[in-house]
């Protein structure tokens, strides 16, 4: 079976649908300008998915320091021992005791899964599938069957807008507000357990359907693990769910007003690197957007005479020379655009009104129709994208 070609002509989506209809056995290479994810197959179902360019911190062991499950410590010795005898990361830490066997193999499949539903965000690249023998290592993950990977995967796109509507950054932190009422199911034992077998079962994904405001066990999960100076990032490690799974917990507990939202000013200093890099980049783009506009506006007022400027009573704004208007309103809209911009860096999406760069000390009131005497003309067509014009005359 050859299989080859780019992702514009056929999608992930139909690739992992005809490997798992055919029930081919081999390998997929998946390549993007700067990831390379392998795939494994063994009869039409998902056994092993590798990132050659993964990350430090998508590593499985960086993943167990993060979610809290072994100390730094305890992955420096398995580190060293693992240079010393060749061993498999994972045998040295259940052989030492640091993790059990069961925990293990839940993060690692917790690792296949993000590196398969990571694919879903690709919009460009290329593919390769090669029959090749592929031994399924039962121990590591439980295969995975191609078809749920798509609906997953679908479910993802479909709702993952939503999710960042109300999540934009992962430098929000939580506080709950009022206890969940009590689960009418029996609680599993090992909580670790039900969280992971939750964020990955029919009956859950059934559950959440449609408004994003029911409660099930992530949610409760996610409930429990919500503390001050805990962002959405420090969640999604903790939760071992899943950054999709907990992401959409947050938010069905947001919507049900189970928690509320703090944005990054009152992040406590320990979990506040994501957001500190906000705030000065939100300072840092403010101060230098004033000063390119101010030179801008200075270069463009010393190339005017001002004797042809009239001053009326009529209006502090009117011009007697239209030219000298339309030069002025085209810096003023640079300056108004470079506003905009950075209040979507700082609050996520942009504004339904230009009011809201007055409010928050960007512009002030006269900058929105200087030199004109109407206001510009401004409509917000999504949360990146924005309509600016000057006022009709």
């Amino acid at each position: 079976m050859a299989l080859t070609g780019t992702l514009k002509d056929f999608g992930i989506a139909d690739i992992l649908q005809l490997i798992g209809q055919q029930q081919k056995t081999g390998v997929l290479y998946l390549k993007s300008k700067d990831q390379d994810v392998q795939v494994y197959f063994r009869d039409g179902n998902i056994v092993r998915a590798e990132s050659i360019t993964r990350k430090k911190k998508d590593l499985i062991g960086s993943m167990l320091v993060r979610a809290e499950i072994i100390t730094e410590q305890q992955l420096e010795s398995a580190l060293e021992t693992q240079k010393r005898t060749l061993k498999r990361l994972g045998d040295v830490l259940t052989a030492s005791g640091a993790i059990t066997a069961q925990k293990l193999k839940q993060m690692m499949q917790l690792q296949v899964t993000e590196t398969l539903y990571g694919l879903f965000s690709w919009k460009a690249g290329t593919y390769e599938f090669k029959q090749e023998d592929v031994q399924a290592d039962g121990e590591s993950i439980t295969p995975l069957r191609a078809e749920s990977v798509l609906m997953e995967g679908f479910r993802m796109v479909d709702e993952w807008p939503h999710v960042r509507k109300k999540l934009p950054h992962e430098a929000i932190t939580f506080e709950r507000i009022k206890e969940l009422p009590a689960s009418k199911a029996k609680e599993k034992e090992d909580d670790f357990d039900a969280a992971f077998d939750d964020a990955f079962s029919e009956e859950k994904k059934d559950e959440n359907k449609g408004e994003f405001k029911s409660i099930g066990s992530s949610e409760r999960k996610v409930y429990e693990l919500i503390a001050p100076g805990r962002d959405v990032r420090k969640l999604v490690d903790l939760s071992c769910m899943g950054e999709f799974e907990t992401c959409k917990a947050l938010v069905n507990l947001l919507n049900l007003e189970y928690v509320r939202a703090h944005q990054s000013s009152g992040r406590s200093v320990s979990a506040g690197g994501a957001g500190l890099l906000v705030r000065v980049g939100g300072m840092v783009a403010r101060a230098v957007v004033t000063v390119v506009v101010l030179a801008a506006l200075g270069f463009v007022g010393s190339r005017l005479r001002p004797d042809t400027w009239d001053l009326g009573d009529d209006s502090a704004s009117s011009f007697a020379d239209p030219a000298a208007q339309r030069l002025l309103a085209t810096a003023q809209q640079a300056r108004i655009q470079a506003a905009l911009e950075v209040f979507r860096l700082e609050k996520g999406a942009l504004p339904e009104r230009l009011d809201a760069l007055v409010e928050v000390g960007l512009l002030q009131r006269e900058d929105l129709r200087y030199p004109w005497r109407d206001d510009y003309y401004y409509r917000r067509t999504s949360d990146r994208q924005f309509i600016l014009l000057s006022p009709l005359r």
